[in-house]
């Protein structure tokens, strides 16, 4: 059985995927090359949330990538997810992944990045446009008044606005029942601001996806992280930073076009 693991990014948790991992359940049913599960078929996919966010709320966010990748190993053996692990994550949690990858290649298959950055690939001003710092301050300020903070947040991230009402509905119940804190933010901020990707590419097949139109984060970002390890990828025209709730077929597409193409490729 294969086990997909998805990790969110900066303060986002399980439920920000949204349709996202029903999709991709049904997506990796057709692929050739990818077991298919019998039984339960949800055990597939499994979202797992960073230290400080979503069911995790309560726990203190650490300071170093390492950590939350030692974090993430542990909650995955907890529940009973069988490795080696193909994972798909953005933004933060595409640092996790690449760190777990490095220092642990032999319990990842594959990687698939979204909109994710790392030294020593990318500027710092790359990494966070200046054009978005204002919106992020004002979203610090009003950290705990949650339909303006959550406001700047899809402003910051999502370019399709189609259906802002019920995400800006749904993202404030989400604060309300497992709210990040500010410390926490901060720290997974700093978190991400000092990791820095070891010299070596992951061992494993990686696929990077990228968002023409992020107003968070530089598509520079992914093209040269994509270039240094020689992984395939693949560039959406007119999505925000938040590609997964932009354009869901979008992104599943190519993963299944992409796993199709490389069957056999991950760990045995």
């Amino acid at each position: 059985m294969n086990t997909w693991i998805l990790l969110r990014g900066l303060t986002r948790e399980a439920r920000h995927w949204g349709a996202l991992p029903d999709a991709l359940r049904e997506a990796l049913d057709g692929v050739a090359g990818v077991t298919p599960v019998v039984g339960n078929p949800r055990e597939r996919v499994l979202t797992i949330d960073l230290p400080g966010n979503g069911e995790y709320a309560d726990l203190r966010a650490p300071l170093r990538v390492a950590e939350m990748v030692d974090f993430v190993r542990a909650a995955a053996r907890e529940r009973g997810a069988p490795g080696p692990y193909c994972v798909l994550a953005m933004s933060l949690g595409g640092m996790v992944a690449t760190c777990w990858a490095q220092r642990h290649p032999d319990e990842i298959a594959r990687l698939v990045l979204i909109n994710t950055s790392m030294r020593p690939f990318s500027r710092f001003d790359e990494r966070l446009r200046p054009q978005a710092w204002p919106g992020l301050l004002r979203a610090a300020r009003h950290w705990n008044a949650p339909s303006i903070a959550e406001g700047v947040i899809h402003r910051l991230t999502c370019n399709n606005g189609k259906t802002r009402a019920a995400d800006l509905n749904t993202w404030t119940d989400i604060r309300a029942s497992a709210p990040v804190s500010r410390a926490n933010a901060l720290r997974q901020l700093l978190a991400a601001a000092r990791f820095s990707a070891g010299k070596r590419r992951p061992a494993c097949a990686t696929l990077v996806l990228s968002s023409r139109e992020d107003g968070l984060v530089d598509p520079a970002c992914s093209v040269s992280l994509a270039a240094a390890w020689g992984a395939d990828h693949w560039m959406h025209p007119w999505a925000g930073h938040d590609l997964p709730h932009d354009d869901p077929a979008w992104t599943v597409g190519r993963i299944r076009a992409w796993l199709a193409q490389t069957a056999g490729c991950e760990r045995k």
